[in-house]
């Protein structure tokens, strides 16, 4: 039996597709569909189920999967442990940056992070503060930098700002002459929504939810600078940060007549080692607060 085999097989259980398993270890799918194969002959047990479309466990799997996720992260902690004996003279760190945030908040800090530890090797990874927050619980990614409002007990939090999700619409938008928008303002307008993972698209759409409002989704991008153009360009309505779309031109800013509020922060697991190029990290990040 192979770590490999087994990193293979507890990517694939929580995907439930060789595919994108196979996309986000960065191999071939046959190394992943071979390496399966020869861990089910090698237990004599098969540990998914093929009969549908999308690959589930079976019960054999799904105990086999706890005990292998447990074995994985002691052995990652272990080489964790080991390589803090190098005194940082090398590391890594894994880093979730949702684009909004990534964009506009994040090249600050990783620009004086990168000029102090130029020794260390950082590696982002951009997707919405939700997939994040699932992938730091996964042990995927070390941090994210992410909207930390209603994240999970396990993780760790650092709050570092508290934004106002404001709508964003054209200057000869009907709703431009407000001076806020209320949810019910929605119903029936051209919107242009963050895609799914996005913490804000998931509160948005549950708040619209509640007052039975379908809003008209005419697209869903998270380039932020192409969101602002359509805007721009009376393709529709958007929601973003307040400090993204400060003083920019071609739109009307309005917040919400019942003000959203939202926490940016930093964001890692609870209870597990914390290599000491990752503790560089967060007092880096303390630090910059506090200035």
């Amino acid at each position: 039996m192979e770590l490999k085999q087994l990193e293979y097989f507890q990517m694939t259980s929580r995907l439930k597709n060789i595919t994108r398993a196979a996309k986000r270890l960065r191999v071939s799918q046959p190394n992943i569909t071979v390496a399966i194969k020869k861990l089910e002959a090698e237990l004599g047990i098969q540990l998914f189920d093929r009969s549908q479309k999308q690959l589930s466990l079976t019960p054999e799997g799904v105990v086999f999967l706890n005990r292998i996720d447990l074995a994985l992260r002691n052995i990652q902690d272990a080489v964790l442990e080991v390589n803090d004996y190098k005194k940082l003279q090398k590391g890594t760190i894994k880093i979730g940056i949702p684009s909004m945030i990534g964009a506009f908040l994040f090249p600050k800090i990783f620009s004086s992070f990168q000029q102090k530890y130029s020794h260390l090797d950082i590696y982002l990874y951009e997707e919405g503060s939700m997939t994040i927050r699932e992938q730091i619980d996964h042990d995927e990614l070390d941090f994210g930098i992410v909207i930390i409002s209603g994240a999970s007990s396990s993780l760790e939090l650092l709050p570092m700002s508290k934004n106002q999700l404001v709508a964003c619409l054209p200057l000869n938008h009907p709703l431009a002459a407000k001076d806020s928008i209320s949810i019910n303002d929605i119903e029936s307008q051209n919107v242009i929504m963050l895609k799914d993972g996005s913490y804000l698209r998931n509160l948005l759409m549950q708040k619209m939810a509640k007052e039975n409002i379908k809003p008209n989704v005419v697209l869903e991008s998270n380039q932020i600078e192409t969101i602002k153009g359509l805007v721009g360009t009376n393709v529709g309505m958007a929601f973003l940060l307040d400090f993204v779309v400060k003083d920019t031109p071609n739109i009307k800013v309005l917040p919400f007549d019942e003000p959203i509020f939202v926490d940016v922060g930093l964001a890692w697991k609870k209870d597990r080692y914390i290599s000491k190029a990752a503790q560089s990290f967060i007092e880096f990040c303390q630090d910059t607060l506090k200035e």
